[in-house]
């Protein structure tokens, strides 16, 4: 699973499994980078019970 975070001046993506981790990183400042990633470390099981849900339907 994974999760893409995007503002006005780019785009990540995290890996949610096994740890949340940088995948990629395309325009994002290492403060960005940190804040996105302390949000999905603490909104990771509702975003990966919300991910499952979405795409076993």
């Amino acid at each position: 699973m994974h999760v893409h975070v995007s503002c006005g001046n780019g785009e990540a993506k995290f890996w949610l499994e096994p740890i949340v981790a940088l995948a990629k990183n395309y325009g994002l400042t290492q403060k960005q980078l940190k804040e996105a990633q302390n949000i999905i470390e603490r909104k990771n099981r509702e975003i990966g019970t919300t991910w499952k849900k979405h795409f076993r339907n």
